[in-house]
């Protein structure tokens, strides 16, 4: 009974890993950044649709980052893949990473 368990619980965490990297990956948003104020700890993308956001339209937004360190992964001018979401004031953005 007790390899039973651990089978399920393997099976289970993989599951939930595999279905994890997908809904990531589905929000990923494709941008290029166009303007960076570290001071203020924003951020200026233009992007495309961020269904994720409920944007439907390419648009061009200032976002607040979650971590102003996330600031210097990126230079203006960059392609990236971002990831947001919508808080007190605005659209914070929690990851970002140049795009391959």
């Amino acid at each position: 009974m007790n390899g039973i368990t651990r089978t399920a619980g393997a099976v289970t965490l993989a599951l939930a890993l595999t279905f994890g990297a997908a809904f990531a990956q589905a929000a990923d948003i494709s941008g290029e950044v166009k303007k960076i104020d570290e001071s203020a700890g924003k951020i200026t993308l233009k992007h495309g649709p961020a269904k994720s956001l409920g944007m439907e339209e390419p648009m061009t937004m200032v976002y607040r980052v979650k971590d102003p360190a996330l600031l210097k992964q990126v230079k203006v001018g960059d392609k990236v893949k971002f990831e947001a979401q919508e808080g007190d004031g605005g659209y914070i953005v929690t990851a970002i990473q140049k795009a391959k």
